[in-house]
């Protein structure tokens, strides 16, 4: 788990998802059954969403598994917002208030 940990530090949640699929593909199987575009998109698109979902899914989803699945969602948009508002300076014509 250390290794994993650190991967996901040190290279992202997209590396993590590759090298989890590559150790552990069952898993993978389980959460996303005959699919292989959906993993793919939750991967490019929403990587913390998609590991708390290979987290919960083989089990089930439910109860306290909605709030996981929630809080990896909000992480996933507030990094896509984060970069926004970083980057707001160098949009042409944008008014600082």
């Amino acid at each position: 788990m250390c290794c994993a940990i650190t991967t996901l530090v040190l290279l992202g949640p997209r590396a993590f998802i590759l090298i989890w699929y590559l150790l552990q593909p069952i898993r993978w199987q389980l959460a996303f059954p005959n699919s292989w575009l959906v993993p793919l998109l939750g991967a490019l698109f929403l990587p913390w969403l998609t590991i708390m979902y290979v987290i919960v899914a083989p089990g089930g989803v439910a109860g306290l598994d909605w709030l996981w699945l929630g809080l990896a969602l909000l992480l996933d948009l507030g990094s896509y917002s984060g970069g926004a508002y970083g980057n707001r300076n160098r949009m042409p014509g944008y008014m600082k208030y």
